[in-house]
């Protein structure tokens, strides 16, 4: 029983807090690591690399993206019986299931990559990035079915790890791959006369670090199980309480109902993504605009999305941590442990997403022109209009994980395809009546997330009668930052008069941070008790005390 009571000691708050701290330090690192990628590939080269990682990212949604939350889910229902047998053989089906659909999906990527690129994204020279992209699918299937069997344990420490390993090594090698093959391309273009093949070849280059990201993590997935597995074991044997041994084929079966409706979901979430780029790209063409369309796209990708995924991190993070503990809430049915922690996991999303949405409305010029080169007008003007879209993607991919979490996979699914159809069709009428360009994919993704936030919202308070509260989840946090907003650009403003932008933007960051807090502590947003629950709570307590803010 060591290894359960040491699970039960931590809450689901803490350990989605881990898994938040890591996704937020491995989206830092890979918003660094893109900013010299991007100087050394430019805008075309990251318009290439754009519409390969769209293709990538769809197969890893249709083989593997779906395994972590499935197995978890598995996991944790047979977990807390202390069914740990079975829980064993699901860990063991996940590998089956990963091996024959990674395996699949990458070499279908690899001998299809021109089809893929050219046929369906209309970006023929992305089939070397892809290419270079396909034995990763592989690796991140094995690894996704044994971080959903520590998560599935109640445990995102392994996870938390493996992700920060893998996109250092992601990063470092990114860059140095992209310099290398840049440089490769270069005398490519040099010798067919065509200077695309030199970003082309720098993009295929910064895929390179992905791959060896990826396994480098595996690595260490691997390591952590290999230390663990004889504690495991060794208070299984004290503890376990199966009745009933699980054969392999009913667990497969198991696996594959519980994956599939998390595939669609996730897959129908997320393919906008490729068919905004290949919808962009076709009638940019038809409206005279083609020589620009992967420039202006890459800094759309490349500058603009790479901002706003840094603070949807923490929702991600939430919503790994949420989905097991609400199975096994509703395993042992008890719902009123479910609808406080939706309550929980809500607000704390809320009062991270936030800030960050006040804070790179107000910053988006400071910020983008201290991390990037060149022209960043068309960037800046992107994250100030579309920087609310961090609220509601959080809100909708938090929401997703709780409908998946009390056992309705499907909701997801419908709610995906009715947004996914009004999503296309406004994105049609503002691309091509109204010539909004990258504007209109701007407005229609901001409209599928709106879309499914107040769906999935509805659907929740349908199944299980649950309200979420207003005023400290939503208003107190809204209130709060419109005042770090006007304290920020007041304090940017008046330090750039004698500094330069880093330091000026460096400086208003900071003073952000501490006045949201104190905003935030002084409206009543959040308790003493509260701030216990989070990692780093206990030294935001004794920071509060020092300064009389408690």
């Amino acid at each position: 029983m060591a290894y359960k009571s040491r699970r039960n000691k931590h809450n689901f708050i803490v350990q989605g807090g881990i898994l938040a701290a890591a996704g937020i330090i491995t989206r830092i690192i890979g918003l660094f690591y893109r900013v010299p990628v991007t100087n050394i590939i430019g805008d075309e080269g990251n318009g290439y690399y754009a519409a390969a990682y769209q293709i990538y990212n769809i197969m890893l949604l249709i083989s593997s993206y779906s395994l972590p939350l499935a197995i978890s889910k598995i996991v944790s229902a047979r977990y807390s019986r202390e069914e740990y047998v079975n829980s064993r053989r699901a860990f063991k089906g996940g590998l089956i299931f990963a091996f024959i659909s990674g395996s699949i999906v990458c070499l279908l990527v690899f001998f299809g990559a021109e089809f893929f690129a050219g046929t369906m994204m209309s970006e023929p020279m992305s089939a070397i990035a892809l290419r270079i992209f396909a034995p990763t699918l592989l690796i991140v299937a094995v690894m996704g079915v044994i971080r959903g069997y520590f998560q599935g344990m109640g445990t995102m420490v392994p996870t938390a790890v493996s992700q920060i390993i893998e996109q250092l090594v992601n990063a470092i090698v990114s860059i140095l791959a992209a310099s290398a093959f840049f440089i490769y391309g270069k005398k490519v273009a040099a010798l067919l006369k065509n200077e695309s093949f030199a970003p082309a070849y720098g993009a295929a280059g910064s895929t390179l670090g992905t791959s060896l990201g990826a396994l480098s993590g595996l690595i260490v997935l691997l390591f952590i199980l290999l230390l663990v597995s004889t504690s495991m074991k060794r208070d299984r044997l004290f503890a376990d309480d199966t009745h009933q041994i699980e054969n392999m084929s009913s667990i497969l079966k198991i696996i594959v109902i519980t994956a599939i409706p998390v595939i669609l979901s996730t897959a129908i979430y997320n393919i906008s993504d490729v068919l905004d780029n290949g919808i962009f790209n076709k009638l940019m063409s038809l409206n005279g605009h083609g020589v620009e369309k992967t420039r202006i796209w890459g800094i759309y990708s490349g500058k603009y999305r790479l901002m706003i995924n840094v603070p949807v991190a923490f929702a991600n993070a939430m919503c790994s941590s949420t989905v097991p503990t609400l199975t096994a809430c509703m395993a042992s049915d008890n719902i009123r442990s479910a609808k406080r922690k939706i309550f929980s996991a809500m607000r704390f999303t809320m009062l991270i997403a936030f800030p960050c949405t006040a804070g790179l409305i107000v910053l988006s010029k400071p910020v983008l022109s201290m991390l990037f080169t060149g022209d960043v007008e068309l960037a800046s003007r992107l994250l100030s209009i579309g920087g609310i879209t961090i609220i509601f993607t959080s809100i909708s991919t938090l929401t997703n994980g709780v409908l998946q979490g009390i056992n309705h996979l499907e909701v997801p699914v419908r709610h995906s395809a009715i947004a996914l159809i009004i999503h296309l069709a406004a994105l049609y009428v503002m691309m091509d009546k109204f010539d909004m360009g990258i504007y209109g994919v701007l407005f229609s993704t901001l409209l599928f997330s709106v879309l499914m936030t107040f769906m999935n919202h509805f659907s929740i308070r349908h199944y299980i009668h649950y309200k979420q509260e207003i005023v400290r989840t939503f208003i107190i946090p809204a209130i709060a930052s419109v005042i770090m907003g006007i304290v920020v650009f007041a304090i940017y403003r008046l330090f750039n008069l004698f500094t330069g932008n880093t330091l000026s933007t460096l400086i208003s960051v900071v003073f952000g941070m501490f006045i949201y807090m104190l905003s935030i502590l002084k409206l009543k947003g959040i308790r003493k008790e509260e701030l216990y629950e989070i990692p780093g709570g206990v030294m935001i307590v004794r920071i509060a005390r020092a300064l009389r803010i408690l």
